[in-house]
């Protein structure tokens, strides 16, 4: 089963990468009306959540950058980003090295229990490290779905 659930996250950071490598980065920051974020935080977003849902929440070193808590964590938003965000192009670097280290980090691991429960802003209490892991794939495939909606409300 374990070798399944690294397959779909083959899967879904796969899809993931080829949309970041569709996206122009003169559109990465345009915020449509009906939007709270642009494509840029969205994508910024998707590497930050799973950092902190595979490393952070068992107690792992994150390694990612420290800008991206600062301008991706829940609850940020582009109207209030002080400095420049990661481009497009860094966030693809670090979404493609983020998936090798959970690949090399995460097998037989992933019934290890976190060091405290966490609770996510929906309520939802995860007890393992399987549980947060496979929670960030709806995660991602809810913000790459956002991404998509704004793609088409800024070519149209």
């Amino acid at each position: 089963m374990e070798q399944t659930i690294f397959q779909h996250m083959q899967i879904v950071r796969g899809i993931t990468e080829k949309s970041i490598q569709q996206i122009p980065e003169e559109i990465a920051d345009i915020i449509p009306n009906g939007f709270t974020n642009n494509i840029r935080w969205n994508f910024g977003h998707i590497a930050y959540i799973q950092e902190k849902l595979v490393f952070g929440v068992s107690g792992e070193k994150m390694i990612l950058p420290q800008a991206y808590e600062t301008f991706f964590s829940a609850g940020t938003k582009p109207a209030d980003w002080i400095g420049i965000a990661p481009s497009i192009a860094e966030i693809s670097v670090e979404l493609i090295a983020q998936k090798q280290r959970i690949k090399d980090s995460l097998p037989g691991s992933l019934q290890k229990r976190l060091p405290e429960p966490f609770t996510n802003k929906a309520g939802i209490t995860f007890h393992t490290l399987g549980e947060t892991f496979l929670f960030s794939f709806y995660h991602e495939a809810l913000h790459i779905e956002t991404i998509k909606r704004i793609y088409r409300a800024i070519k149209n």
